[in-house]
């Protein structure tokens, strides 16, 4: 029952005001003794010619509200309305014991599909912590799309193409050995990549020779390309590690190489339609005064592509892929400005469809002594953050529970779920700065307590032996943290689409936090065990509700609900 449409569509009845309209003034008090709904009458009365007062009085007495609608009360010039909260409790839990793991899901995206670029982590360079939130956000917005029903294409639009591929090359013939990659991996090549910047400011002919051996691989060297293929396969091989112990799949990992062949059309598009000029021997698009933005740059004056034209070119090659409704590119607020560019190019070129691409910005991630460089070595890798934080979870099981069954399997999901959980316990456009004691503690409002509360309510309603077909009797649970977990319940489907819409997975996060401890004042308040069957049988009602929806939420988010900790 939707219990906002149906005032709305009371207070239309009695006002000719549009029920969209009315509804959407309607808000949520912050104090649940104020009402479950109230109506400001400020922004009626311009329309109505009265004070909000008398406002509100006057549409107590002239409107007929349903029968859910158990009393109205004017406050100023505020009419607040209370819901029976019998009938209240029935519509936010009916739902959840019918729908289980469907409930909060819909088929509003069908036949449409999303392509989210994320992650894209750099050939032969770590996969450290500054990938994390572009990986877990993405992530968290690939199964937020299909939880709604529209098809995701979850893309890694890997780093494997440029100059830094000849600095490798040259750091490797000068330093590398086969041996020695082999068994270091990435680490091995950052070791040599770091050394190569180290003594190219010593001596700047390496710079040339760099550029010769990138040229070598463009032009089809076979030892050149060798060595480019065998750094990719390791470095593939390497972040699969990172994926799987984050549980994370790409539909494709067509990076900026694949697009080679694919940027000539682009460029030829462009002066066909008189868009490309020459600036100082490099062709760029300006962009109408209007813009404010400074020309975007194609190609360089050697002829040589850029980020923009390879961007531009995949944009092109998504859309005839996969006809996506949407493509998100889920990169750090650094790259607003390019994002800005290639998005106004494509407009420009005249493609309406310009208008469904999107920058799903977020915060740069820093260390405690200052920010990550690949050049310099300064990285923290983050499949050791992956392990410390397992190893920690484990060390803290063992100690509290040491007979646990299952515990290496219960402490990789425990010890992942806290490093994503932190990672999306902000709005994504906040900067980080990571903080290994900080990302790693279990107490407060944490992905840990959140699971800790799931598994708790799984333990509770195995011991009861809980049956979910038997009646349940929603006048027995209307006390106040009854109604409070009801009444998220009742939210959780409005709030998947509010994630969704704002491309915001932290909305979800909140929303879990706001859950579990909801629930744990519920459980500490009232006895479950051991009550009357009508009353134990609504409140393990509750409990399930409770625990389907948890479990929903932080899967949403790429986090594991375990069953035991």
């Amino acid at each position: 029952m939707d219990f906002r449409n149906e005032i709305a569509e009371a207070l239309s009845a009695s006002t000719n005001i549009p029920t969209q309209e009315l509804s959407s003034m309607l808000e949520t008090p912050p104090n649940p003794e104020m009402g479950d709904y109230a109506l400001p009458c400020f922004k009626l009365a311009k329309s109505l010619k009265k004070a909000p007062p008398a406002i509100a009085v006057q549409l107590k007495s002239e409107s007929t509200f349903p029968e859910f609608v158990s009393r109205v009360e004017v406050a100023g010039g505020y009419l607040n309305f209370f819901i029976d909260r019998s009938v209240f409790v029935r519509e936010a839990l009916a739902p959840v014991l019918e729908q289980g793991e469907a409930f909060g899901s819909s088929n509003e995206g069908q036949g449409r599909a999303v392509c989210i670029d994320y992650s894209s982590i750099n050939i032969a360079k770590p996969f450290h912590i500054g990938h994390l939130s572009s990986t877990v956000i993405g992530h968290a917005l690939y199964n937020i799309f299909n939880f709604l029903g529209y098809k995701s294409i979850g893309i890694n639009h890997l780093g494997d193409w440029g100059t830094q591929f000849g600095k490798l090359i040259v750091a490797f013939r000068r330093w590398g050995s086969k041996e020695g990659i082999e068994q270091g991996g990435v680490r091995a090549m950052l070791e040599i990549y770091a050394k190569f910047h180290e003594e190219a400011e010593k001596d700047d002919t390496l710079n040339d020779e760099a550029r010769a051996a990138f040229k070598a691989i463009e032009d089809g060297d076979i030892e050149a390309l060798a060595l480019f293929d065998w750094f990719r396969a390791l470095t593939l091989k390497e972040v699969q590690r990172v994926y799987d112990l984050l549980g994370i799949k790409f539909d494709s990992y067509a990076g900026e190489s694949f697009y080679n062949d694919k940027m000539q059309p682009v460029v030829d598009e462009l002066r066909e339609k008189n868009l490309l000029e020459l600036d100082d021997g490099a062709s760029v698009v300006r962009f109408p005064e209007e813009d404010n933005m400074p020309p975007c740059l194609i190609l360089r004056s050697d002829g040589a592509t850029l980020y923009a034209t390879r961007d531009i070119a995949a944009a092109f090659y998504r859309k005839q892929t996969y006809d996506f409704d949407k493509c998100l590119y889920v990169v750090a607020y650094q790259q607003n400005l390019h994002f800005k560019q290639v998005f106004r190019v494509i407009e420009l070129m005249g493609y309406p469809w310009a208008k469904d691409l999107v920058h799903v910005a977020f915060g740069m991630v820093s260390t405690t002594d200052g920010t990550l460089s690949t050049r310099k070595g300064n990285v923290v890798f983050l499949e050791d953050v992956l392990k410390e934080s397992i190893e920690k979870t484990r060390a803290i099981m063992e100690e509290k529970s040491p007979d646990l069954e299952g515990m290496d399997e219960i402490a990789r999901e425990v010890g992942v779920g806290a490093l994503v959980f932190s990672t999306l316990s902000a709005s994504r456009i906040k900067d980080i700065v990571f903080d290994w004691d900080r990302a790693l503690n279990f107490e407060g409002e944490t992905g840990p307590y959140c699971q800790y509360t799931h598994a708790r309510c799984c333990s509770l309603l195995a011991r009861a032996e809980y049956d979910k077909e038997a009646q349940v009797e929603y006048s027995l649970i209307t006390d106040p943290e009854s109604v409070e977990v009801a009444r998220l319940l009742y939210e959780f489907p409005a709030t998947v689409q509010s994630a969704c819409k704002k491309y915001e997975p932290f909305i979800i996060t909140r929303y879990v936090v706001d859950l579990a401890q909801a629930y744990n004042r519920f459980y500490l308040a009232h006895r479950i065990l051991g009550e009357p069957r009508e009353v134990q049988n609504a409140r393990l009602a509750l409990t399930a509700c409770a625990k389907q929806v948890i479990a929903t939420g932080l899967n949403l988010i790429g986090i594991a609900a375990p069953t035991r900790m």
